[in-house]
């Protein structure tokens, strides 16, 4: 078996890795672009489609661990190549939302042939294993931002690989990880972790739970009648967050433009039954009338509301502002701190310049989708591989040797080419 690290030994986003068996069969995990430094599109050769051909020769499926743009992002190119694509099925389902909305507003031919080959995904299920010829592909479902993320066993030439894709114990499904991994994949006796690190630069001991979000939102919605929340539309837990700390301060709407309010009914229809009652959005409501009778009739006692830096939001907020108090007024930012910090390398000089328009209060509540630097020390210990600990999706100058890890773990962190066994692992 070969383990190819292609793109993400030394970055966040971007990750790419291969899985070839000796007879040739050969899948990928992840295939999207880097992230954008601040608001300029990466120069990695390996962001255009053409320059991905080598990579994509003789590639028998690609998997996708769920639907965010540094890990989806060729799609059109893929399936233009004859390779199956693999997704979970809300992923699907939230990328066809999110192109079609794209589309509404500006039809290009890239964009038609990156829906079409969306629509063509094949779905997975967790647990449910799939057989590409001599490898097999077990899905199990993992808490993260994206709402449907998942981690995958892979079992190849007698061995076993985990590779956790982007995951974390504190969202409102998270308490699943550690059983998950006591059950299904510990007693595999694992040969090689691939796993995430993204929280080893930018973990600082306080990462709360969403549950602990919620409460701090519940705090600042009797503070203000009127609070506006910018987070990522598709941050399942985080709008669960938000909507169930609107309930809890009775009388109050949570308003959402068009798309937000069908990516919402995503959510209830594929998460939202059962016991998962956080995914119940009863108090949502699509602002198309005349902001004097959503205020009037609708909003009497306040509203909590999402919203996004777009030509719309911005319209909206250009005629609804003028109607309140804006010493009732607070804007909450709920997404990575880099992208509002002046000298950060991820800084969006539009993202600031949109919380500061209007002369509302400021807060800042966030909590990341990636896992704490604990928790990577959990996963580590549990999973215990016996060949090679692969650490992705993190920066360069951040060591996984500097976890709280036992010495042999330590010992089988491996960021450059080598052979264990009979694994060949080639980083480049």
């Amino acid at each position: 078996m070969t383990i190819t690290i292609h793109r993400g030994i030394n970055q966040i986003g971007g990750c790419i890795t291969e899985i070839a068996s000796a007879s040739g069969t050969k899948i990928l995990i992840d295939l999207g672009h880097n992230l954008p430094e601040g608001e300029n599109r990466d120069n990695d050769p390996l962001d255009k489609a053409e320059n991905i051909d080598p990579i994509l020769d003789s590639v028998d499926a690609v998997f996708y661990t769920h639907s965010h743009g540094d890990h989806v992002g060729f799609e059109a190119y893929v399936a233009k190549k004859g390779i199956p694509q693999y997704i979970g099925r809300l992923s699907k389902r939230l990328l066809l939302l999110q192109r079609g909305s794209i589309l509404y507003r500006h039809s290009t031919p890239e964009l038609q042939a990156s829906k079409k080959a969306i629509e063509n995904f094949i779905t997975y299920e967790a647990a449910k294993p799939i057989k590409i010829k001599d490898i097999t592909v077990t899905p199990y479902y993992v808490s993260h931002s994206a709402p449907d993320a998942y981690m995958f066993l892979i079992e190849c030439d007698g061995h076993y690989v985990l590779h956790t894709g982007d995951f974390r114990d504190h969202g409102y499904r998270g308490k699943g990880l550690e059983p998950t991994i006591r059950k299904y994949i510990a007693p595999r006796n694992i040969d090689v972790l691939v796993t995430e690190g993204t929280m080893l630069g930018r973990d600082d001991g306080r990462m709360i739970s969403e549950e602990q979000l919620c409460e701090q939102a519940v705090e600042l919605m009797r503070k203000y009648k009127y609070v506006f929340f910018m987070c990522t539309t598709q941050d399942a837990d985080r709008i669960s967050s938000i909507n169930h700390a609107t309930d809890i301060v009775k009388g109050r709407r949570m308003l959402v433009d068009g798309y937000q309010y069908k990516v919402l009914q995503a959510f209830e229809d594929e998460l939202g039954q059962g016991r998962f009652f956080r995914y119940q959005y009863n108090r949502k409501h699509y602002f198309r009338k005349d902001w004097n009778y959503v205020l009037d009739k609708d909003c009497k006692r306040g509203f909590t509301m999402l919203v996004r830096n777009n030509r719309n939001m911005k319209k909206a907020l250009a005629e609804m502002m003028p109607l309140l108090d804006s010493r009732q007024c607070c804007l909450v930012y709920s997404q990575f701190k880099g992208y509002i910090t002046n000298g950060h390398s991820a800084f969006q000089q539009d993202t600031y310049d949109f919380i500061h328009s209007y002369d509302w209060h400021f807060e800042y509540l966030h909590t990341s989708g990636h896992a704490s630097r604990q928790t990577l020390e959990t996963v580590c210990a549990l999973v215990n591989p016996r060949l090679a600990i692969i650490p992705i999706h993190r920066d360069a100058q951040n060591d996984f040797r500097e976890l709280n890890l036992p010495e042999h773990l330590k010992a089988r962190v491996t960021t450059q080419s080598t052979i264990v066994k009979d694994v060949k692992i080639i980083i480049k």
